[in-house]
């Protein structure tokens, strides 16, 4: 949308504004004059369409636009590398600690390794899973919510108010 914006936009100004640029006639009668003499004043001066202005404006956008998709990118990775950890963690603990205890004919030793597994998994699951998850709500509540609906214009935030509902239909 770079390039074909700008020139969307100056075509839709130029036909816009393609009839208002003729004055009135030398031997107008005086009555359509002064009625309409101040909507053909208004008329006459439209604004000038900047291209510039527009293409830099456009451009910014765009910046914005490839940002915010890295952006997202990362944070997708960041998430998905989190729960390759959690799974490698996983295989390591089933294939070092419980495989290995195994391997040994003590009961005493099964036993050890049994619990550190037991630990080590409930850990992982808990502590692992959980920091997944937050960083997934996080994610969600915080960089989506930014980039689909948040802009900063500089408006006050007028927070929802039943009480102004009523006041309005009053």
């Amino acid at each position: 949308m770079l390039i074909p914006k700008p020139f969307f936009l100056k075509w839709e100004h130029e036909r816009r504004h393609q009839g208002h640029q003729y004055a009135m006639l030398e031997g107008a009668d005086e009555s359509v004059v002064a009625e309409l003499g101040e909507h053909n004043e208004e008329s006459n001066h439209h604004e000038e369409f900047e291209f510039s202005e527009i293409f830099v404006h456009q451009l910014i956008h765009t910046i914005e636009f490839v940002l915010g998709a890295v952006s997202n990118t990362a944070s997708y990775l960041r998430l998905w590398a989190l729960s390759l950890a959690h799974s490698e963690l996983s295989t390591v603990f089933y294939d070092k600690v419980l495989l290995l205890t195994l391997g040994y004919n003590n009961i005493f030793i099964l036993a050890i390794g049994v619990v550190v597994f037991i630990c080590a998994t409930v850990g992982v699951l808990l502590v692992m899973e959980t920091l997944s998850a937050f960083l997934h709500a996080l994610r969600l509540h915080w960089v989506e919510f930014q980039n689909k609906f948040y802009e900063g214009d500089g408006y006050k935030f007028a927070p929802f108010s039943f009480a102004l509902i009523s006041e309005d239909e009053e």
